[in-house]
């Protein structure tokens, strides 16, 4: 069965710069091994390809059931210097939720 992410978890985004971190932060407990196993770096990095324009890296935060993604090269060249109507990349927590996964 896929669900997507919104259905399992919550995100929060931030920015620096460029690069964008979306936090995945999983409702229950035992939804963060499925969480942990499935939303790989690359997997969100297909995910948002028509936004992130560099690389992904993932950080686990097993004690808070979240994963974290740095993505750089995703904010249109920061805030400061973007035309994109949301410069500081607010709308990538939930293009990060939209995604579906197998479970």
């Amino acid at each position: 069965m896929r669900v997507r992410l919104y259905d399992l978890a919550h995100c929060r985004a931030g920015d620096k710069g460029n690069t964008s971190t979306l936090s995945l932060i999983a409702y229950r407990d035992e939804d963060y091994a499925t969480l942990r196993e499935k939303v790989t770096a690359r997997a969100v990095k297909a995910h948002l390809k028509t936004i992130v324009r560099g690389r992904v890296r993932r950080y686990e935060m097993p004690n808070i059931g979240a994963l974290q993604f740095v993505c750089e090269n995703a904010l249109g060249g920061g805030v400061t210097t973007s035309l994109n109507m949301d410069a500081h990349g607010k709308s990538l927590s939930f293009a990060l939720l939209a995604m579906e996964i197998e479970v």
